[in-house]
């Protein structure tokens, strides 16, 4: 059911800094900065190797990542699996009782559709599952 470790998400108050501090350190270069609008975010991506780290920085204080950041601090938020059929995997996750924040897939950032599980169905991790747009 799971392909593989999609991304990890981190959330950030200014991805300006992030954006400095790693091409200071390690001269990476973002390869993809986008805006998500319906979930207010800022997605700023970084391929590492065959991994990607999403930083994301709310783009209103109602975002879930202003909220987040507010509580939490910045830090990690969710880590992401890529899957074959997102609609599939949730219509199975549902059926087994997990609580989701998404029955449907949506649009996410790098051109994927995402859904996310509840933390308080996966131990308290926020789990987002993706998969790549069919064309």
């Amino acid at each position: 059911m799971l392909k593989k470790i999609d991304h990890i998400g981190i959330a950030v108050k200014d991805l300006d800094e992030i954006q400095q501090t790693l091409s200071d350190a390690f001269d990476l270069k973002p390869e993809f900065s986008e805006e998500v609008k319906d979930q207010m975010v800022n997605v700023l991506g970084y391929h590492v190797g065959e991994s990607t780290i999403e930083y994301l920085a709310p783009s209103s204080n109602e975002s879930p990542i202003a909220k987040f950041i507010a509580k939490k601090g910045s830090g990690l938020h969710h880590i992401a699996y890529q899957v074959e059929d997102l609609q599939k995997t949730l219509d199975h996750l549902k059926q087994k009782g997990f609580r989701l924040i998404d029955e449907n897939p949506r649009e996410g950032a790098d051109g994927k559709n995402i859904a996310l599980i509840h933390p308080k169905s996966s131990n308290g991790i926020l789990i987002e599952l993706c998969e790549v747009k069919k064309e």
